[in-house]
């Protein structure tokens, strides 16, 4: 593909989507045959830089086009190197949309394959493809072109929206609705039952999870990462959200549009998201916890209660990030602050006794003769 011809692809898709225009620099049109880290890249590969921890790549770089952020400077280096460039403000966003001109996931043929078990009462939409060992049970609708990978199964009453598609081993139980363009990996459990018990005095009683969960459009989901059904109501992951793998979402959790949840979340049975909000890896998520839109929690966090939105939180419990970095900073340095400590212990100790000193030789001496 000549760099000629990804522009004009990528400026459609952007006058589209992103209202902006993009700088080019037109004087060379290189064959470009592949992608690339800037670092890393090749002769005849496509890289980017998105800000100035790789800015200095462009003057050793093999690259033979760059998608760069608005920086003059940068423009004219890549420009007297001869390397064919284009710059937006989202040059990483950009590279996202060009990786798609070259590389596309498999995707099946349509197609039923023979060895899927299919029940009667099952609807299948036009162009679905069900691979083999597949496994659709009682009342399942698939929308159109919907694609199953080898031994994915699917539970009665299931519902699947239009062009989504689950990699193999994935399990959806009963009642889970699925929208349109979601993805789900393999390994991945959707509406298996919520972890619910009531004690008793002979033993823990199970409390049935009648519920569903429900994944809006364009969700995806990791691989070997679980949505967990309520015993009544619904789990809820708001559309385009995505869940790393390893994720769990506990009962009844409500997560709203846009969120990202890295790999190895926790959230607890009734956790609310708004919208937009991010958690690094390993986030654990308190039951009944309220997370304002647009948060943004680092690896390891402990969210508890109501965190107001727009927050930056870190540590366990979690704090703002600026009280965190206090903290670290103050934790850090304990050990030097317990030695100084001691230190005036110390001396504390020995001014006592120079004091109680002191005290005692300035006491008059008693005569007791008589």
């Amino acid at each position: 593909m000549k760099f000629s011809e990804l522009l004009q692809q990528l400026e459609l898709e952007v006058e589209i989507q992103e209202q902006h225009s993009l700088l080019e620099h037109p004087s060379c049109d290189p064959e470009l045959l592949g992608l690339s880290a800037i670092e890393e890249a090749a002769s005849g590969t496509l890289s980017y830089i998105e800000g100035g921890r790789f800015a200095s790549q462009i003057q050793t770089t093999a690259a033979s086009a760059v998608i760069l952020p608005v920086d003059a400077k940068l423009q004219n280096q890549a420009s007297q190197r001869q390397i064919a460039w284009i710059s937006s403000p989202t040059p990483k966003l950009l590279f996202a949309k060009a990786v798609r001109q070259f590389y596309q996931p498999f995707q099946p043929a349509p197609g039923v394959h023979p060895t899927a078990i299919i029940h009667p009462t099952a609807t299948l939409g036009s162009d679905v493809s069900i691979g083999a060992y597949c496994v659709i049970q009682a009342n399942v609708t698939l929308g159109e072109r919907v694609c199953l990978h080898p031994q994915v199964v699917i539970y009665p009453d299931v519902s699947i929206g239009e062009r989504t598609l689950l990699h193999s081993g994935a399990v959806i139980h009963e009642r889970t609705q699925i929208g349109a363009d979601c993805v789900i990996h393999s390994g991945a459990v959707i509406g298996a039952e919520g972890f619910g018990f009531v004690p008793a005095a002979e033993s823990w009683v199970k409390l049935e999870q009648s519920g569903r969960a429900v994944l809006e459009d364009r969700v995806e989901v990791g691989c070997n990462a679980t949505v967990d059904r309520p015993a009544v109501g619904e789990t809820r992951i708001g559309a385009g959200s995505k869940l790393d793998n390893l994720v769990h979402v506990g009962h009844n959790c409500q997560i709203s549009p846009n969120c990202i949840l890295a790999a190895q979340v926790g959230m607890a049975g009734g956790a609310k998201a708004g919208g937009w909000v991010i958690l690094g890896g390993q986030t654990g998520v308190a039951n009944q916890t309220e997370i304002g839109e647009r948060v943004q929690a680092g690896a390891k966090a402990g969210l508890h209660g109501k965190i107001a939105p727009g927050s930056i939180m870190m540590g366990n419990p979690a704090s703002p990030y600026r009280t965190f970095l206090k903290a670290s900073a103050l934790y850090n340095r304990l050990p030097e602050l317990h030695q100084s400590l001691r230190q005036m212990q110390q001396q504390m100790a020995e001014l006592q006794q120079q004091i109680q000193a002191l005290e005692a030789a300035a006491q008059p001496e008693t005569n007791h003769e008589i």
